[in-house]
């Protein structure tokens, strides 16, 4: 209901304490789609709807709605609250509404934070690839490229959609279920390798590296 009004008020102070940047918005595709991004910090999905056009629904854990006022912003942004302690038929349904509705839907298929900035990302759980086979909807991996620090940048790279159209109309077990982890897994770090000399030239920079900051401004 004040989506809008929301993003207004809190764009600017977010922007100078998270400046964040998007790179490949062009990959966004039209109509539905699954929006799959690692995971770092409650901060994420905030810094990355303020920076896009699109109002996609979000699946975040219940514990966040404990909060009255952090919850209503909560389902404002779209959120859907998942019990990540069983199998939470009403959030995968809600999920598929969604999808049905043709809209996008955000989630973090690690399913949890990544705390540890030495590891580049966790363990893809099933739940994301199963929708996504089931609803035959496209994936839209993205990376953030290291986790929130006041004033350093941000940086999110989104990848080309792509669709798990090899496992349609097939039982999905655990083993196939493990084969699509793999595959988005692994379309989501080849975002990381290619594009890690963004988060190298970050850090040069804040050093403030002479040689860097005349590169930057010569765009070579």
């Amino acid at each position: 209901m004040f989506y809008g009004l929301t993003k207004f008020l809190i764009w600017l102070p977010c922007s100078i304490a998270h400046p964040t940047f998007i790179y490949g918005k062009k990959n966004m595709p039209k109509g539905k789609a699954i929006l799959c991004c690692n995971h770092r910090s409650n901060f994420d999905i905030v810094s990355f709807l303020l920076h896009v056009k699109e109002h996609p629904k979000i699946l975040a854990k219940k514990e966040l709605f404990k909060n009255k006022f952090f919850g209503a912003l909560l389902k404002d942004f779209g959120a859907i609250p998942i019990d990540r302690d069983s199998t939470d038929v009403n959030a995968i349904k809600e999920c598929m509404k969604t999808l049905k509705e043709n809209r996008k839907l955000f989630i973090f298929p690690e399913g949890t934070r990544l705390k540890d900035e030495s590891q580049i990302m966790g363990e893809i759980k099933s739940g994301t690839t199963m929708i996504a086979i089931k609803t035959k909807t496209p994936v839209v991996p993205i990376f953030l490229m290291q986790q929130h620090k006041a004033f350093r940048k941000t940086q999110f790279v989104i990848g080309e959609p792509f669709e798990f159209t090899e496992f349609y109309g097939q039982k999905l077990d655990e083993e196939t279920l493990e084969k699509a982890n793999n595959i988005l897994k692994d379309k989501m770090l080849q975002l990381y390798y290619d594009n890690k000399d963004r988060l190298i030239k970050t850090k040069k920079t804040r050093r403030g590296s002479k040689k860097t900051k005349e590169t930057d401004k010569d765009g070579k």
